[in-house]
């Protein structure tokens, strides 16, 4: 799964992503850079 980081200004592949549902109920992914560690989120991921 790709997604945007927000330190490195680019796309990149997510490491552990996993499934999460948000309070109103949508789906979304969490995971982490592979560059530099920090926490991805993406709203309506699969």
């Amino acid at each position: 799964m790709e997604a945007y980081c927000v330190k490195c200004k680019q796309k990149q592949e997510m490491k552990e992503a996993k499934e999460v549902t948000m309070k109103n109920g949508k789906k979304a992914t969490s995971g982490k850079c592979p560059v530099c560690g920090t926490k991805m989120f993406k709203i309506g991921g699969k």
